[in-house]
């Protein structure tokens, strides 16, 4: 079994995109990542009827861009697109989303 190399937990993020699904989308939000050097380290999408829901994972340990920034790129490549991206640091959503 090959051993998996951990990421620090305090550099990674959630992305998140909801939206009409349409050709391009997960391409589109890859792209801005891999712009800013942001590795996706785990995927999840599906289609509810004809809405794409789309959550990532991603590591900016390598990015020289602040989330901030990046939360911009984005959520300005989701307006393009048709759909809404936001991301948020992994805390931020734990702590969000905890029963």
């Amino acid at each position: 079994m090959k051993e998996v190399a951990q990421v620090d937990r305090g550099r990674r993020i959630i992305v998140t995109v909801l939206g009409r699904d349409r050709v391009g989308i997960i391409a589109g939000v890859a792209g801005v990542l891999a712009e800013q050097n942001v590795n996706i380290l785990d995927i999840s999408q599906t289609i509810l009827q004809e809405f794409l829901v789309m959550i990532m994972i991603a590591d900016i340990s390598r990015s020289a861009v602040d989330l901030g920034t990046l939360k911009l790129r984005l959520a300005a490549r989701g307006r393009d697109l048709g759909v809404q991206i936001d991301a948020q640091h992994e805390d931020v959503f734990t702590y969000m989303h905890r029963i």
